[in-house]
């Protein structure tokens, strides 16, 4: 017999998973710079030229040469004009925090319910959002018009005269209010609906087997579910609140006598009304001042919850 010999070759080793591919740096390099140059180029040389000409008495003409240092932040403190547009802002961020967004939490939680024609009631409320700024200014402008049915009902219970109500300094912060939240309050409303949607049937079906109430359930289960989106819309409505301009610009220009006057409007007044464009930057250092400030300890300290879960990985896999 002939005596058959077999080489017997090793087992291939287990395959260890797919490779990873390095990512080259210039391909990164490729995709981030024509966003990091608009970014340089429209966010951050705008506040360094802001930032330079406040230090100047410049009225926008020429190279800033009269130099004053800190005087203009100073002058904009020590304005009882800026410190009531201070004052207006904070005004408006509560009544946007005590008043609107309940409101249209209240509101997103009803049309989530099996209501007949709520996609209609969801566009109608979403509607006013999708207009301008501008527009809706004009609309309320002809609305609140004297010898208006329905103006001069809301200038009488926001205690003006018909047709007044934005003349009045006592009622016009309101009325601003009023357009305000009408303009805005769609979109609260859709992102608590959106959020509330996302949340399982499962969990509010078990609290309510477990004997819990509409409200307790709401409580202790919808609302902290809700929570990462509430603090969203807390942040948008601080962050434009102090940006508010052309909606209070087209409504009534910032008056009476300063009455609804926004920091936005007094920047402007000073530096394209009476062109006096250092003392204007140094008001829009001080609104990005509080804007970043706010973003960042509300980053930090609010919406880290929401962050603490992020996993960040190193490397591309294949």
């Amino acid at each position: 017999m002939v005596a058959i010999h077999q080489t017997v070759r090793p087992a291939a080793p287990p395959a260890r998973g797919r490779r990873r591919r390095r990512v080259r740096p210039a391909t990164v390099a490729a995709f981030l710079a024509p966003a990091l140059a608009l970014f340089l180029l429209l966010v951050v040389t705008p506040i360094l030229v802001a930032a330079y000409a406040s230090a100047f008495k410049w009225n926008g003409f020429g190279v800033p040469s009269d130099f004053v240092g800190w005087d203009n932040f100073t002058r904009a403190f020590a304005d009882p004009t800026f410190r009531g547009d201070l004052w207006r802002a904070f005004v408006l961020v509560a009544l946007s925090l005590l008043v609107q967004l309940p409101a249209a939490l209240g509101l997103a939680m009803l049309l989530n319910q099996p209501l007949r024609g709520r996609a209609v009631y969801r566009l109608l409320f979403f509607a006013p959002y999708v207009l301008s700024e501008v527009t809706t200014a004009v609309l309320f402008t002809l609305v609140f018009s004297p010898n208006r049915g329905l103006g001069d009902t809301l200038s009488r219970l926001l205690g003006a005269e018909a047709g007044a109500v934005f003349a009045d300094p006592d009622t016009v912060l309101l009325a601003v209010f009023l357009v305000v939240s009408w303009k805005y309050f769609g979109l609260h409303m859709v992102l608590f609906l959106a959020a509330r949607q996302g949340i399982p049937r499962e969990l509010t079906e078990a609290a309510t087997t477990d004997g819990a109430t509409a409200w307790q359930t709401f409580r202790h289960v919808t609302l902290p579910l809700l929570g990462p989106t509430i603090r969203i819309s807390v942040f948008l409505s601080v962050i434009g609140t102090i940006q508010l301009f052309d909606m209070v610009w087209v409504l009534t220009g910032g008056g009476p006598i300063h009455a609804s006057e926004t920091m936005a409007v007094t920047m402007y007044q000073f530096g394209f009304r009476r062109f006096e464009v250092g003392y204007a930057s140094a008001i829009s250092i001080v609104m990005f001042a509080l804007s970043f400030a706010f973003a960042l300890v509300y980053q930090r300290v609010v919406m880290r919850r929401d962050t603490e879960g992020a996993v960040t990985t190193r490397g591309v896999q294949g």
